[in-house]
Formats: structure tokens, C-alpha cells, sequence
């Protein structure tokens, strides 16, 4: 028995535990170990049908039992032994035997029974009906022709051949179509056609009745049977021609007025009544003193009541009523439901002592009442007496038994409805305690959880069983402590402590036994990190990590597991295989939408498991909407629904709309709206006369998805323009015409055929009409106008369906000429040495001639004040945007004399240049040297040679040098100087410097301003006994200091005597010569031809004719040679590099310069076209002792 504990108690489990020895089913539970009655575990259903499409048809009898049973078969109750018939299979031990589908199965046709015996008893099987069913047939017959008169009833008999149920009945055509059935009209349950009154479309020749047996697969067709309809068409008056006469009801199904019908709990209740009669009768339905049950159902047009699955309660009398307006027809049915048997108390097998009374009961219901038939041992109860067994009504007693009683009863309760057998095993014995669990036997608990330790014990009588712990005779006790009454052991909440081993002890009066089990408890598995929710692009690769705790115990048995949707993941690490596992993370390689789902890592030992899960989504562009549909269909819009696709885990943000057209680019997609993610239908606005279909795509966070597929085309009827041309341009590029150009309508826009635009156009000064012009190009040039007077144009479109919207009047300009009139009152203000201001008065608007571009200011140097010869320099060029009165020139040469004039221009060019005025410029800093060299080199003297700068910018008034010792180191020497105030000196010798060593130079001209860039030269000075050393290359201020080396100044030592030499002085002079012979001839080639006069004249009067200009054109700057300018003070101190020319600022062309709106230089300009300068300088002046 169960022991009974309660929250808090102390309950010693020391205390008697039984097993039962009988069980209230129908089977007791005794191992096979032990001598036993035989008990049936399968056997075949109680009919067995031979289907002739079945390959074979078992006859299953199968037992078990101690001694093993022997089985033996009885056929309509005789002995029938399968061994005997060679064309049956059998298996050993075992009785089922299968009768092969190879030939006449007629002869194993009948009831079977299967007997399983042993030297304790027999027990027998329910009887097993084999049937072999014959093919139905309708028999072969010569049917005459049913003759029957307009408006009386007739019946076709259908007589369907016996089969195996269910029975389906039709009646069809020769042709298979099927014979309308309706309220005249019906099939009766019997399968007979019933006409409650004919008509002429009656008359046939092809009435079939077909017979369909779906189990065994079989229809047959009954001889086709032919009506014949006679009309009444006679000596009658046509008013009374095929006339039917009205008759009251009466039934053709069924006879009588009352009939019983019988049928078995759970089948389906049928009542039919089929009347005939004129008019067709009506059919009502009532239960006699009940209402219709609910479930009733009516069918054929109310002349078939059925009412599923009957019970009791369905029971009682029923009544069809069949009437119309001449009378009624009434049926009576008595419906009895009756059942098979059941059982009310079913005998159980039992397992009783020696000596005790044992009571075997069997009882059953049924209509009628079941039939109790006992037998013991397969052999009636009264053919087998025993003295101490007695029967009492449905109970069998025997008293004081003995095992010599232990038998198998059967008890068979029957009916005509069907019948019950159960097998009871009555085992008598006396047994000590057998204890079926191993010994020995380990068991793993998690701590915290529960465990069982099993105690399977058979005995007779039930056995006590206890469970003690390491060797203790104590029982174990504690809430935590539970025996159950299969003797297993339940500990609760495991806890470390309860490791250790334990001990089962099972005794009854025959004797006892034991047996011990080991318990180890594990720490518990869980998940230390757990995979989490993820979204994940599709194509990439995922990763869900799982990391797991675990009793180290089962380091070889533990295994990390992952399931995708509750499967588990095969991992075969092949090429194609997208699933790898490595230290607990899961990769899922090119990510597709069939890897979606919930991802579960299970860690798993021998006792435990612990899970956790994720959910993996894919994210994808969205599917294409499906389903487009267009609706709405009008002129110039069209409504389009659709169904959107699945948007793959991010939700869709817009739909795009693309249309294309037939006419003007069959196949060319384009855009045409765009709605927001959540609509599901849009108006789409449309262009008349244009063959469309549609297409859709939508849009998500990944990107845009797959196009759909397109609409059906839908062709808008042509209509007016929408709109008219845009974007119209007047200009007037001669003085007397005005062209006009737009935009043209593009071809969808036309909406129909036949586009042509109107041009119209009024002076707006003046008080006139409109001037149209139709044209279909999309300019139009004005001839014969004024110049530069405004003008109203509009554009209107039209097809041949009619003109566009009112179109807006834009305002123009015709022609423009160029300017009449040069600014007066110029003047110069010099701000500094290198730029000027210049003032103007403006240029009246009425010699503008156009729209005024702005004010253009040329200028050009004169001389050097520096020198007294004039020498027409280059022409410079700024353009000054707008209307003003003033601008800023920079970039002028310092000590210099300048002419200027300013000019106007317009969208057509300059205007006149005004009267030039000449200014000058005060000094400035010179330019750098352009030779500084080292031409002697001594151990403690240097010899130094320059040039005066090209552009002196002023009176140069000496030059300023410095140098410093650099040597090897980082650190430099301290810096010396020496001023030398005479300007005509160009060579210097410095003396007192350290031998082996190096030096850097440094030399800048000098005005009365300052002075200007420095020049730089290095050299290393000479052992003792060398004469002179090679100079150092040439560098400018920011060259890097470079340290010589050993080799370089032996290589000076080598050389360094050369310069001394008679031979190499003589060619070195005549050299000197040479190159001055060639610069005296081009200079004197140069200003061959430059008459001042002309060119001067050339810039106080510019040909304005040749001189147009483009709108693009203004805030420029240029010269012949297009140098940039540097807006610096270091750049206009200008720096002269090797190949630079050394010329005026600018020259004298019309390319332009940017300024903003002060006159402030914001381009950048050159032009200089620097004198080149020989190499060799004379050095004649001598240097100070």
C-alpha cells in the first residue's frame, strides 16, 4: 500500500509495502520466469474478408505462457491443422498461419478458432470469420418494355445482386449522365426508381441501374430498361388534351400502414415514403409524442428521414404523412434499437494464494439480453466438474483451491447482434519473494532533482518491501523518502549527501530477498550562455553561440545538440553541408529563408539536459506583389490593387510603381509613383492615347525586391494637352531678332496625335495684338524687331483633340547691339606700389544697347622709371561684373609709368574705350638675384659672383649678404653679415672662414623700400695647398641642409686648383663674350618693328565690331602666356625661376580676370614675359681689399 504523508510529517518508509497479486485488468503481470497459464496477445479481427486485389490473409493467433503454449486451430467446429495443407505458410512457434491468394480460397471459407495450451491451462481466441465473396452479377435477362399512361405512377426495379457492404445504387443513361431525381422523381432505399406520375419526357430506352461494392472495387450494370409514356391525345377537345387528371396520395413505398423497423445502437436510423398522385404530394415527418430528435436531418426533397448514430432514446413510433389538396396518405413506424453485447463486469485475472476462496464474476448487457456461456480451459464448464467449484448466477466460486485449480476460464457473452469473449487466468501458487530488478545496479541523480530506484518484486503472497542505506539496518526515512507499491524507491530534491549505496528487502511467508543499487549525484547541467534572437541578412552567415555547465563525471558523455523547429540538426561536415559546430557556435553558412525558425541548443548528459533557444529570422528584400488588378478605368487614371509579398521580417517602407508604354519605347520600364509600404491599391494619373501596362516592386531596410509581373495593357483615349511647353528661353543674339526656344512636350505627354504649338508675342511697351504663329519645332526666331525692347510671349500646345491649359505669359528681350557710350571722368588713385584704384562715372542705360554685363578696364605698362626709354608693354584685361562705378587692379609693377582705359559690355560685346590715362608707381622691393654662384674656394676665402635683379622695382641702392657655418651637425653657426651699399658691385670675396667646412650664403637686393628675396648658395671650403673648390649646386631658401661627405671634398681638392689656370681663364672669357654678341642681337630683334604709336592707338580705340563676348565670359583675367597670378605679397615680390619671363604684368589682350563686387582681385592672372639672362656674368667691379 501507499504510504499517506502530509506537508511536515516524518513518515518511516520502513513500513509494509505489498505488491497485488491480482489487478483489476484483464491481465496480470507475471514475468515469464515463472510457470504461468497461456495468455492471447494478438489475434485477427473477427471477420476476415478475401479481397481479391490482397496478396495474402494472415489468420493471427499468437500467446504467450510458461511452459511456452502450443497451438492448434478448430474450423466450424472441427479440428483443422494448417500443418496438414502445404499451401498454407506457417511460422514456428507461433499459431498464426496465412492462407495465400493463389487460387479457389471457397475451401478455407468458414469460422475459426485458435486454442493455445500448455500444461496449466488453455486459452482460447475470439471466432474469426474468413469470408470469400463472390463477384455480384446482375442475371442476364430480357426485360420488356414498362408501358405506362400520362400521369399515373410506375416503378423501375433495380434488384441489386448481393455483396460485400456498402451497397452504392445509381441510375444513369447509357451515356453515364445521371437520372434527375426531384419531388416526382426519387430512388427508394431499396435502389428501385419511383415516379410518383409520368410525363412525356419519361419515355426512354437507356434506364440503367448500376450496383457499386467499393471494398471488393466492383460496379455492375443492370439491363438497360425502356419506358414508354402514352399521352392522352385522343377525341378530346385541345382544351382537355394531355390533360392530367388530380388524384389524392398514395404511398408506393412503403406497403401498408404500419411496419416495424430494428436496427443496433450507433447505425444510422433511415424511414422512407415515396407517394404518388397529382399534384405531387408533400411528405411531413412527426415522432409520435416526441419532437423529431435534433439530429434528424431531412433528404430526397423530404421523403427520406435519417437520423445518425441512434440511441435508445431514438426509439418509439414515427408517422410519415404524404398529402396534397385532394387528400393525405399516412405510415406508421415502430423503430426498436437494440445493442450488442457489452460488459457490465468482465472477469479479471487472478493470482491467488493456496487455500483462499477465489470469485470469478462476468456479466453483460445487451438487447435482447446477451447469452453467459463458461468454460474452462477452452471446454465447457459442465464437461470439466471440479468438487470445489460452484456456480452462482453470474459468479463462479472455488473454495479452499488448490493449485491444481489454476485454469483459464472463459466467459462468452452473446446476442444476435454479436458477442464478447474474455480470457481470465486464475493462478494458485505460493512463491517467495523474486525480485525482477538487476543487481547492482547504478543510478545518476542531478542535485535538486529526483530520482527513482527501482524494486520490481513478484511473490505470492505480496512481499514487504524496505530500503535501508550503507549497511544500515535502518529504513530510510524523511519527507524527502517515498516507497511506492511496485517496491521502487522516490528521493525527493536530491541532495549531495544522498550519494551512497542502497539496499531493497523483500519478504512474504515463503521467504525473503535483497538486492543493492548504487546512487551518484551529479551537478546539474545548464546553459552558462545562452544563443539569443537574431536577425540576419540572407546569403550571409550566422552565428548562435551556446556555452553549457556540466557534472564533469560525463566529459565522454556529454554532447551539445542543436534542433532547428524541434529537429535535430545533422552535422555531416561535408563540402555541402551549411551547418558547422565549433566550441559551442553554430555557423549557418549562405543564410536562405528555409534556415527561419527557432534554433534550440540542448546540452545533454546520461541524467539531464538543459535547453535554450533563439529565434533566427531572415531578412530579405521583399517578394513581389502579386495579384495586380486594374480597376476603375478612366480617361486619365486608372486604380491598380495588388497583394504584397512577404516583406521577409522588414516591413515594407514603399512600393514603386513603373509603367511602359508601347508607342514611343516599347520595353523601356520607367517610374511612376512611388506610394507608402502600408497601401495596398493607388490612383495612378495618366497621359491620353497611350498603350499602358503596369509593374510593381517594394521596397524594405535590405533594399528594393523583385519586379512583379506586369498588368494587362490598358489603352487611355487620346484627349487635349495637360500641359504646355516649360522652361522657354528668349535671347537675341542679333540686334534685330528675338529667337524663342522650350522645352518640348515629351512624346507620352502629347496625349494624342497631331501636336503643334502656338507662338504668341506682343511688344509689352506698346498697346498691339497678339502675333501667333503654329509651328510643330520648338523654337521660333522673330524677325524686323527694335533692339533690346521687351517682349509678352506664351506657348500654347494642341492635338488634334484640342488645346492645352491657358498658357503664362513670360517676359523677353529682343536683340542686343553693342554699347554706344565710354564711362567719362576715369580716374586713378594708387594705393601702393602694386595696385590701384580706378573711378568712373556710368554709362547711361539708353547706350547700353542691352543688358549691362558690366565694366571691363585694360591697361597696359609704358616704362621703368628706373629707365627713361619707353617700351610698350603688354596689354592686361580685368572684368568687373553689375552696374558700378569703381573697381580695384592689382598686380602692377612697381616703379613704373601705366596707361588705362575703361570700356562697358554687354551680352553682345564691348563698348568704346574712354580716354587713356597714364599714372605712375612708387618704388617697391626688388626682385631676387637671378645668378648667385660661388666661383673661387680657398681654405679660408670664398669667392662670390651674383646679377643685379631684372626688375629693380626702383633705385637699387646695394645688396644685403649673410652666411652662416652648417657643417655636419644640426646645429648651425651663428649668422654674418655684410652690407654692401655700392648697387654696381656684383662679386664679393669673403675672407677669415674655417678650412674644411661648410658654409651657406644668403643674398638679397635692396631699394630704398627694403629688400628683396633671398638667394642662397652653399660651398665647402678647401684643405691646405688647394687653390679653389667646385660651388655647390644651386638651392633656395627652404632646400634642406645636406652634409657633405669625405669623397666630395677630396673630389674638391682634386679640381680645386683649375680656376687658377691661364688656359682655363682665356676660355672662359671668350665664352663671356660670345654670349654677350647673341644677347645684344636679340634684344635689338625684339624691338625691331614695336611702334608705340600704332599700339597705343590700338588701345585708346578698340575695334568693338570684332570684340563679342559671351555671358560666361565675365569676372576673367588672362594674358598671352595665361600664368596665374599670386595674390601674395611673396609673389608679387616676384620670385624668378629658371625658364620664367621677366616682362610687364600683363599683356595687352582681352582675356579677363574675376573680381567681386569692391574691385577686390579674386582670380588669379599672370603674363610676365621675363628677359632671359645669361648664365656667365662680367664681373668688373672690385671687391673691397
Amino acid at each position: 500500500m501507499r504510504s499517506q504523508r502530509s506537508p511536515g510529517a516524518v513518515v518511516v518508509l520502513g513500513l509494509t509495502t505489498f505488491i497485488c497479486a491480482f489487478h483489476t485488468t484483464t491481465a496480470i503481470d507475471i514475468p515469464l520466469e515463472v510457470e504461468q497459464l497461456p495468455t492471447i496477445t494478438a489475434q485477427s479481427p473477427s471477420s476476415l474478408i478475401a479481397f481479391p486485389f490482397d496478396e495474402s490473409f494472415p489468420m493471427t493467433c499468437e500467446a504467450k505462457g510458461n511452459p511456452e503454449p502450443e497451438f492448434r486451430w478448430m474450423k466450424n467446429g472441427q479440428e483443422f491443422d494448417p500443418f496438414l495443407d502445404p499451401r498454407l505458410m506457417k511460422e514456428e512457434n507461433s499459431g498464426t498461419f496465412v492462407i495465400p491468394n493463389n487460387g479457389n480460397l471457397t475451401e478455407y471459407q468458414g469460422t475459426y478458432r485458435c486454442y493455445a495450451s500448455n500444461k496449466l491451462g488453455t486459452a482460447i481466441s475470439k471466432e474469426i470469420e474468413f469470408i470469400v465473396p463472390h463477384v455480384p452479377k446482375f442475371p442476364k435477362e430480357t426485360l420488356d418494355p414498362v408501358v405506362v399512361e400520362e400521369g399515373q405512377p410506375f416503378t423501375l426495379k433495380c434488384e441489386p445482386p448481393k455483396g460485400i457492404p456498402p451497397l452504392q445504387i445509381y441510375w444513369m443513361t447509357i451515356n453515364l449522365q445521371h437520372i434527375e431525381q426531384d419531388e416526382r422523381v426519387s430512388m427508394g432505399l431499396n435502389g428501385d426508381l419511383y415516379f410518383s406520375h409520368a410525363v412525356e419526357k419519361d419515355s426512354r430506352r437507356d434506364y440503367c441501374c448500376f450496383a457499386a461494392f467499393p471494398r471488393i472495387r466492383t460496379i455492375v450494370q443492370k439491363t438497360a430498361m425502356s419506358v414508354i409514356v402514352k399521352t392522352k391525345k385522343s377525341d378530346m377537345s385541345p382544351e382537355t388534351a394531355n390533360a392530367i387528371l388530380d388524384r389524392r396520395p398514395s404511398l408506393l413505398t412503403p406497403s401498408g400502414v404500419r411496419s416495424e423497423t430494428q436496427l443496433v445502437k450507433g447505425e444510422d436510423l433511415k424511414l422512407e415514403c415515396i407517394a404518388e398522385g397529382f399534384p405531387t404530394p408533400q411528405v411531413e415527418w412527426v415522432k409520435i409524442g416526441h419532437e423529431l430528435p435534433i439530429k434528424a436531418k431531412l433528404e430526397s426533397h423530404g421523403k427520406l428521414l435519417i437520423v445518425p448514430r441512434v440511441e435508445q432514446e431514438d426509439s418509439g413510433k414515427y408517422m410519415c404523412k404524404a398529402k396534397n389538396a385532394l387528400g393525405e396518405a399516412i405510415h406508421y413506424f415502430t423503430v426498436t434499437v437494440e445493442e450488442p453485447p457489452e460488459w457490465v463486469f468482465e472477469p479479471e485475472s487472478q493470482l491467488r494464494m493456496i487455500g483462499s476462496e477465489v470469485l470469478i464474476k462476468c456479466s453483460a448487457s445487451g438487447t435482447p439480453q446477451p447469452t453467459i456461456t463458461w468454460r474452462v480451459n477452452g471446454v465447457p464448464l459442465q464437461e470439466a466438474p471440479a468438487a470445489n467449484r460452484k456456480v452462482f448466477g453470474d459468479t463462479i466460486t472455488l473454495h479452499n483451491a488448490q493449485a491444481s485449480d489454476s485454469a483459464v476460464y472463459q466467459c462468452e457473452a452473446s446476442n444476435r447482434h454479436g458477442s464478447l469473449l474474455s480470457n481470465a487466468n486464475i493462478m494458485i501458487m505460493d512463491l517467495p519473494p523474486m525480485i525482477l530488478t538487476k543487481e547492482g545496479r547504478d543510478y545518476s541523480a542531478i542535485e535538486g532533482k529526483g530520482v527513482i530506484m527501482h524494486c520490481k518484486v513478484f511473490s505470492s503472497p505480496p512481499s514487504t518491501i524496505t530500503w535501508s542505506r550503507d549497511d544500515s539496518s535502518e529504513s530510510v526515512e524523511g519527507p524527502r523518502f517515498a516507497v511506492h507499491d511496485n517496491g521502487s524507491l522516490e528521493i525527493y530534491s536530491v541532495e549531495k549527501d544522498d550519494t551512497g549505496q542502497y539496499t531493497c528487502y523483500a519478504k512474504n511467508t515463503e521467504g525473503s530477498s535483497a538486492i543493492d543499487a548504487m546512487l551518484y549525484v551529479k551537478d546539474p547541467t545548464r546553459i552558462a550562455v545562452a544563443p539569443e534572437d537574431l536577425k540576419i541578412l540572407i546569403g550571409t552567415t550566422a552565428q548562435l553561440s551556446c556555452l553549457a555547465e556540466y557534472d564533469k563525471s560525463f566529459s565522454n558523455d556529454f554532447e551539445l545538440l542543436w534542433e532547428k523547429d524541434d529537429m535535430e540538426i545533422a552535422l555531416n561536415y561535408t563540402e555541402n553541408s551549411r551547418y558547422f559546430v565549433e566550441d559551442g557556435i553554430l555557423q549557418i553558412i549562405n543564410v536562405s529563408h528555409r534556415d527561419q525558425g527557432v534554433y534550440t541548443c540542448v546540452a545533454r548528459t546520461p541524467v539531464d539536459q538543459a535547453i535554450a533557444s533563439a529565434l533566427l529570422m531572415v531578412l530579405d528584400v521583399p517578394d513581389a506583389p502579386e495579384n495586380l488588378v486594374l480597376s476603375e478605368h478612366k480617361s486619365k487614371s486608372v486604380k491598380l490593387k495588388w497583394i504584397p509579398g512577404d516583406d521577409h521580417n522588414s516591413s515594407t517602407t514603399e512600393f514603386i510603381i513603373e509603367y511602359e508604354e508601347s508607342q514611343w519605347e516599347p520595353g523601356n520600364w520607367k517610374e511612376l509613383l512611388r506610394v507608402p509600404g502600408n497601401h495596398g491599391s493607388a490612383i495612378l494619373k495618366l497621359h491620353g492615347h497611350v498603350d499602358y501596362r503596369f509593374r510593381l516592386s517594394a521596397v524594405n531596410a535590405v533594399g528594393r525586391g523583385p519586379r512583379s509581373e506586369p498588368t494587362e495593357r490598358y489603352k487611355t483615349p487620346p484627349s487635349a494637352p495637360d500641359k504646355n511647353p516649360e522652361n522657354i528661353k528668349i535671347e537675341g543674339h542679333l540686334p534685330h531678332e528675338m529667337d524663342i526656344n522650350w522645352e518640348p512636350l515629351l512624346p507620352i505627354e502629347h496625349n494624342g496625335p497631331g501636336l503643334e504649338y502656338k507662338v504668341s508675342y506682343r511688344r509689352q511697351d506698346l498697346e498691339e495684338d497678339w502675333k501667333e504663329h503654329i509651328v510643330k519645332r520648338h523654337s521660333f526666331v522673330v524677325k524686323n524687331t527694335p533692339t533690346f525692347v521687351p517682349y509678352e510671349i506664351k506657348i500654347q500646345a494642341r492635338n488634334h483633340q484640342g488645346w492645352g491649359p491657358e498658357p503664362k505669359i513670360v517676359t523677353g528681350y529682343s536683340g542686343e547691339d553693342f554699347p554706344s557710350a565710354a564711362p567719362d571722368d576715369v580716374a586713378v588713385e594708387v594705393m601702393n606700389s602694386s595696385m590701384v584704384k580706378v573711378s568712373w562715372m556710368r554709362v547711361h542705360k539708353d547706350k547700353l544697347h542691352g543688358h549691362l554685363g558690366g565694366y571691363r578696364i585694360n591697361w597696359w605698362r609704358l616704362r621703368s622709371l628706373a629707365d627713361s626709354k619707353k617700351s610698350h608693354g603688354e596689354k592686361h584685361t580685368l572684368m568687373f561684373p553689375g552696374d558700378r562705378n569703381h573697381a580695384t587692379v592689382p598686380g602692377i609693377t612697381p616703379f613704373s609709368e601705366y596707361s588705362l582705359i575703361v570700356m562697358t559690355f554687354n551680352g553682345r560685346g564691348n563698348g568704346p574705350g574712354s580716354h587713356p590715362v597714364n599714372f605712375k608707381t612708387p618704388e617697391g622691393v626688388p626682385e631676387k638675384n637671378p645668378v648667385f654662384r660661388v666661383t673661387d674656394v680657398q681654405k679660408h676665402t670664398v669667392s662670390l659672383v651674383w646679377a643685379p635683379p631684372l626688375e629693380p622695382n626702383g633705385i637699387l641702392t646695394g645688396y644685403f649678404l649673410e652666411y652662416q657655418l652648417i657643417n655636419d651637425t644640426e646645429e648651425v653657426g651663428p649668422l654674418q653679415t655684410v652690407d654692401i651699399s655700392n648697387p654696381d658691385t656684383t662679386k664679393w670675396i669673403l675672407r677669415d672662414l674655417e678650412p674644411v667646412s661648410k658654409y651657406k650664403f644668403y643674398l638679397r637686393s635692396c631699394t630704398t623700400v627694403g629688400c628683396g628675396p633671398v638667394v642662397s648658395e652653399e660651398c665647402t671650403t678647401t684643405l691646405e695647398g688647394s687653390k679653389s673648390a667646385s660651388p655647390s649646386p644651386p638651392s633656395t631658401p627652404k632646400s634642406p641642409v645636406t652634409k657633405p661627405t669625405r669623397s666630395t671634398i677630396g673630389l674638391a681638392s682634386i679640381h680645386g686648383g683649375i680656376s687658377t689656370q691661364g688656359w682655363f681663364i682665356g676660355l672662359m672669357c671668350a665664352i663671356a663674350l660670345l654670349t654677350l654678341i647673341v644677347l645684344i642681337a636679340c634684344f635689338v630683334n625684339r624691338n625691331k618693328g614695336g611702334k608705340y604709336s600704332v599700339k597705343e592707338k590700338e588701345d585708346l580705340h578698340p575695334d568693338v565690331e570684332s570684340q563679342g563676348m559671351n555671358d560666361d565670359t565675365f569676372c576673367e583675367y588672362s594674358d598671352n602666356d595665361e600664368k596665374p597670378l599670386k595674390g601674395s605679397q611673396h609673389s608679387l615680390s616676384r620670385e624668378i625661376k629658371a625658364g620664367d619671363s621677366g616682362d610687364s604684368l600683363v599683356d595687352y589682350g582681352d582675356e579677363d580676370a574675376q573680381f567681386n563686387e569692391d574691385g577686390s582681385f579674386i582670380g588669379e592672372y599672370a603674363g610676365r614675359k621675363e628677359k632671359r639672362v645669361s648664365a656667365e656674368i662680367k664681373a668688373t667691379i672690385q671687391t673691397p681689399a
